[in-house]
């Protein structure tokens, strides 16, 4: 690999982290860190806080939850739909 191949790519990787906001996000939590009164005896424990998952929160248990949710909802919608139907179809002799 040579060194402009290298330096491109590193130069493309950082227009990528600016762009996604990653830059922005970590710098943010790194000035936080650094105004804090108190600095924590574990920056990295700060880091992971700020912008991690938060604690007690099951990942796999919430993307279960949203697809019961998602079915409730396509659920919900189709009885709005038949509801609408059937109403429609009501309205439908009254105008005749």
């Amino acid at each position: 690999m040579s060194l402009g191949t290298a330096d491109s790519q590193k130069d493309e990787f950082r227009k990528y982290l600016e762009k996604t906001g990653v830059i922005n996000q970590l710098t943010r939590v790194l000035v936080g860190l650094y105004e804090e009164p108190d600095r924590p005896i574990d920056g990295i424990d700060y880091i992971k806080k700020y912008l991690g998952t938060p604690a007690g929160l099951d990942v796999d248990e919430l993307r279960a939850e949203n697809e019961e949710l998602k079915m409730k909802n396509a659920n919900l919608q189709q009885q709005v739909d038949d509801l609408v139907a059937q109403l429609e179809a009501l309205k439908t002799p009254e105008n005749e």
